[in-house]
């Protein structure tokens, strides 16, 4: 119920002369960006409020029309050196694991990817109205802790499955 009460406060909203982005983003003030999914547009701070409630809220968020399936992404002030992705994994595994309802893993892994070290977790968890499928990733950049939340109903991961795998792919970190 939750969840149809939110899908329909967001149409009613939003979306109406939103311009989808045929570009890269950038991250913050860091040499980081990405190209969101197709069609994806940046999520109002009401939906931000809504959807993740609380201080730790990502101060960047794009989705698709109805934001059941977005990308949330930020920096924190939290330093993570690469040769310390191992212990990080140590502490972020048991942690999700206490706060995330009915977690199942897929994967919880160190990757190398654009020439960084990330920690990427993939679960799949229970929300208040429905099953959720996320994909975390985790690095260390200029001194900041660098956070991308890929996340996505279970109803509708499959069919834009390939898009944010893509969108994953597409990270760059510029030197």
């Amino acid at each position: 119920m939750v969840f149809k009460c939110f899908r329909m406060v967001v149409w009613g909203l939003l979306w109406v002369g939103s311009v989808a982005w045929a570009q890269a983003l950038q991250v913050g003030n860091v040499p980081v960006s990405f190209e969101p999914p197709s069609g994806f547009v940046p999520v109002p701070q009401a939906i931000i409020d809504i959807k993740w409630p609380g201080s730790r809220a990502p101060r960047f968020v794009v989705g698709n029309a109805a934001a059941t399936t977005t990308v949330a992404y930020d920096l924190k002030p939290h330093r993570i050196p690469q040769d310390k992705m191992e212990e990080i994994q140590k502490v972020f595994t048991p942690l999700m694991e206490r706060m995330v309802p009915g977690i199942r893993w897929v994967k919880n892994e160190l990757i190398e990817h654009a020439g960084q070290q990330w920690l990427f977790m993939e679960m799949t968890s229970h929300a208040v109205d429905t099953d959720i499928h996320n994909i975390l990733l985790v690095t260390g950049i200029a001194d900041q802790m660098l956070v991308f939340n890929f996340n996505s109903t279970r109803e509708e991961f499959p069919r834009l499955e390939q898009a944010l795998r893509e969108s994953i792919r597409s990270i760059r970190v510029l030197r």
